[in-house]
């Protein structure tokens, strides 16, 4: 099992029994969107290991500009907290985080900040157009950014409690299982056949998989948070050997950054203690902002990263093969193929069609078709 990010799992959890909690009613506030609560819970319990906090103003810059902190630690995405400029915090002191009106951490100010959010926008999602929604999500933050380590007081509400995993739970499970090597498939979608494939494949050299769902804020069109989690459990449910596989969920908002968000994700699955991390065509995309590829090659900048990925280019149904296919292992040609297009699939279901089994099995389509309202607003 790989040991944590920077060399240690983060706790940064000092809980409501300790003196800390009194004091932090009386600091001042920092109200939290739900997204930045779950960024707060994932520093916390070391899911971004070895952030202890939000970015300080020397590593949002070496973020941007390096793909590494200060201390030349691969890290690809700034998680920062952002503050109106009227607000009463101040450099050097401690502030109250609440989140629905409840306090749930305290963090130690060290620095406060502006910055420039074109450059964020196009360093981090290589554009600075608003359509994009990571792009937008960034338009619309406040204007001043707070750095400094965080202290978890009281858990977060988060969905679907009964599938999240710390990873400290993860890595305990794994050991007992007797799992010394673990592929994880990150995703934010229902499950299709070719999902599925891919996911068998990469098991078959490994001894477990972990399926970890993004559970949080995602574009318009994507299947809901229950949804996704309750097809895949279908799924596991009827395809998979219930002693190979771990599906927990991960309380994140999606970024739709292509090919930093594939090191970012790689990077989080590697603190749950997996060694390899399944990388497909146009990971973490959208629209056609990206190369279909560009989320497995950034991996050549990162030899240093620890986690091994696994790369799967573009595969079909063939129907004279009778199975699933890709470029290297079928010689027939396109027009025998079925293609796992998520935008076909959905533009089916949206007619309520029933895919073809060879793209959906029959036990995902019948829980998506039931379900009165599958998509995102």
């Amino acid at each position: 099992m790989p040991k944590p990010h920077g060399g240690r799992l983060i706790n940064r959890v000092i809980g409501e029994g300790k003196d800390r909690a009194e004091e932090a009613k009386r600091l001042p506030q920092i109200v939290l969107t739900k997204e930045l609560a779950k960024e707060v819970q994932n520093i916390a319990h070391g899911v971004f290991s070895p952030l202890e906090g939000f970015l300080t103003r020397e590593d949002y810059v070496s973020v941007l500009n390096e793909r590494r902190l200060t201390t030349s630690v691969p890290w690809t995405i700034p998680i920062v907290l952002d503050i109106s400029p009227n607000s009463e915090v101040k450099e050097g002191n401690d502030a109250a985080l609440v989140d629905e009106g409840r306090l749930i951490a305290i963090i130690h100010i060290e620095d406060i900040y502006q910055y420039d959010k074109e450059e964020m926008a196009q360093k981090v999602f290589g554009t600075t157009d608003p359509r994009h929604p990571g792009v937008a999500k960034v338009y619309s933050m406040k204007e001043f950014l707070v750095g400094g380590k965080i202290d978890l007081i009281d858990e977060p509400k988060i969905p679907f409690a009964e599938y999240y995993l710390k990873p400290q739970s993860t890595r305990l499970l794994f050991e007992e299982k007797g799992w010394r090597t673990v592929v994880a498939f990150q995703t934010r979608n229902i499950p299709h056949v070719g999902h599925e494939y891919l996911q068998k494949t990469a098991l078959t050299f490994t001894d477990g998989l972990f399926i970890n769902p993004v559970i949080g804020r995602k574009k318009s069109g994507d299947f809901k948070d229950e949804l996704i989690l309750k097809t895949y459990q279908a799924l596991i449910d009827n395809y998979y050997q219930k002693d190979r596989v771990v599906m927990s969920t991960l309380p994140m908002e999606m970024r739709y950054a292509g090919p930093r968000e594939a090191i970012f994700h790689a990077i989080i699955r590697k603190n749950f203690g997996c060694a390899h991390f399944i990388v497909g065509r146009d990971h973490a995309g959208v629209g056609n902002y990206y190369p279909p590829y560009a989320a497995q090659e950034v991996f050549k900048d990162f030899p240093d990263l620890d986690i091994t990925p696994m790369f799967f280019k573009s595969f079909a149904y063939c129907k004279k093969c009778l199975s699933v296919v890709n470029e290297k292992t079928c010689p027939h040609s396109s027009q025998e193929h079925i293609d796992f297009s998520g935008t076909k699939i959905r533009e089916m279901l949206l007619r309520n069609e029933v895919p073809p089994e060879e793209l959906v099995r029959p036990e995902v389509s019948k829980i998506i078709l039931g379900w009165e309202n599958p998509y995102v607003d």
